[in-house]
């Protein structure tokens, strides 16, 4: 009995998903009468977050149909920048608690979950607040209700930053949220905050921001410039008006 089959082959930025067979070019997979492309492509390891356009014998195809015995499959990753329709949110999970606060600090709209509130919770919540779901579990964002995701592929906080900014270009509006709770910052007098602040901050400094919603008080200290330098950063290599 001869078992129906498609080649498939991944773009390269996608192989690190996929098993060592599967990262050298086409290979050959098995296929059943009920697997659609998305599943047969999540099935070897890649989310369909990270998937761009999936060509079926040089044709453009959708996740949801059934491929034909014999059909090549092209899966390509992403295009760079991936645009949305409505501004663009992000919801993090309990893992990537350094990159929510870098893209609080400019400017972008940043939820973060800590303690962790799961799975199911966090899919939740990013479809009902229309969030773009980033993480590092490959399970999570292949729940279907999300609304979006992207898998965050770096340990290291400051090319996950880039990464996001390059993925998706949001509009940057850097010190205007609260790197604690998101909540926007306003400018505040220096008298309205008056015994409560630390002495030597009150004698040292006297531009001040504090956060509409949490209440904490920024101003310009010792951990400045290196935040001066992630911002820096930020605008000349990714930034857009918001």
């Amino acid at each position: 009995m001869t078992t129906a089959q498609i080649t498939v082959d991944f773009a390269p930025e996608l192989r690190l998903f996929v098993a060592a067979a599967q990262r050298h070019g086409p290979s050959a997979v098995p296929i059943d009468s009920v697997s659609t492309l998305g599943h047969i492509v999540e099935s070897l390891g890649v989310p369909l977050t990270e998937v761009g356009e999936l060509l079926v014998d040089g044709r453009s195809m959708s996740p949801a149909q059934l491929p034909a015995d014999g059909a090549v499959v092209s899966v390509r990753a992403v295009v760079r920048p991936q645009r949305f329709a409505e501004p663009m949110r992000f919801l993090l999970d309990i893992h990537l608690g350094t990159l929510a606060r870098r893209l609080r600090l400019l400017g972008v709209d940043t939820a973060y979950e800590n303690p962790d509130i799961g799975d199911a919770a966090l899919a939740t919540r990013s479809a009902t607040e229309h969030r773009i779901l980033l993480s590092r579990d490959r399970g999570l964002l292949r729940r279907r209700e999300i609304f979006a995701g992207a898998y965050i592929y770096s340990h290291r906080p400051a090319e996950q930053l880039d990464d996001v900014l390059s993925r998706f270009a949001p509009p940057l509006a850097p010190w205007t949220r609260c790197t604690a709770c998101n909540g926007p910052l306003r400018i505040a007098e220096k008298q309205t905050l008056r015994g409560h602040l630390p002495s030597d901050t009150e004698r040292t400094y006297n531009a001040f921001a504090q956060c509409l919603d949490c209440g904490r008080t920024y101003w310009k200290g010792a951990h400045h410039a290196r935040l001066d330098d992630i911002v820096t950063h930020a605008l000349e290599n990714f930034g857009t008006s918001p």
